[in-house]
């Protein structure tokens, strides 16, 4: 693992420990790191209604701008699980990401043997829905 993402990936880990999943059992932690050098994080969140659950990239994210950060703010992102490969971010947490962050902005999938895989925004959701397939 580079040297650059090892807080960050600490970060992620100490935030996955905290996850809040009693029914998957699969816990997932997150960190951002800014443009300020603050790092934030995020994990997921379960519920019994399983569409109420909330990622841990996405409550990262939505961290950041409770905290006043936009998309240009954010330097990189990492999400960290105890899987075989780097875990991958679903489908909607891509979507969010496509959103609230630049679409060059690195993301940096992890897992607890501390492999990883570098992606971009883009990379991971190149056909994104976004404000143009809104005519706004």
């Amino acid at each position: 693992m580079k040297k650059e993402y090892i807080e960050l990936y600490n970060k992620a880990v100490e935030a996955m420990n905290n996850a809040y999943s009693p029914y998957s059992k699969f816990k997932v932690g997150a960190s951002v790191l800014l443009d300020d050098g603050n790092i934030l994080n995020g994990f997921n969140i379960e519920n019994a209604s399983y569409g109420l659950t909330n990622c841990a990239e996405r409550n990262c994210l939505f961290r950041a701008y409770m905290e006043g950060y936009k998309k240009e703010n954010i330097k990189m992102l990492l999400v960290v699980a105890d899987t075989s490969l780097p875990v991958s971010p679903c489908g909607s947490c891509r979507q969010v990401m496509q959103e609230l962050m630049e679409a060059n902005t690195l993301v940096i999938l992890a897992n607890l043997k501390g492999d990883i895989k570098e992606m971009t925004v883009d990379s991971l959701l190149p056909f994104n829905f976004n404000s143009e397939d809104l005519n706004v």
